[in-house]
């Protein structure tokens, strides 16, 4: 019998936000073949986004924002949508941190996201 996989749906992380058209908009990825729910930093020099990296020090590792969609950079500058702005709550089981951070380093990166209006439940 052949056993199926759902994986993650474009935009499965969000409970709720005020206005797409105000919360969500039109990024450039820099790197790496990213799932929806990544949680995102924002390079500092290029304002491109990368999936957060708390070991990272070009404003990656700072939390900024969460990728509504997969996004696919693997071969270079990808656009993709997230979520940058509340406000908006999104669920804390459906994000996808990059590695395997510690949760103190996770509870840092929801407070990150607060910080932007991005309300993690």
């Amino acid at each position: 019998m052949t056993t199926l996989s759902e994986g993650k749906h474009p935009g499965g992380f969000l409970v709720w936000e005020a206005f797409r058209d105000y919360t969500r908009e039109t990024i450039t990825v820099a790197s790496g073949k990213l799932e929806p729910g990544t949680v995102l930093g924002r390079i500092t020099v290029s304002g491109k986004y990368a999936a957060h990296d708390t070991a990272a020090v070009d404003g990656s590792e700072t939390a900024a924002a969460v990728l509504w969609g997969a996004a696919d950079a693997s071969e270079g500058d990808a656009l993709a949508v997230a979520v940058v702005r509340g406000p908006a709550i999104v669920n804390r089981h459906d994000l996808v941190f990059a590695g395997t951070p510690a949760e103190a380093e996770i509870e840092a990166a929801h407070t990150s996201l607060l910080d932007a209006g991005i309300l993690v439940r």
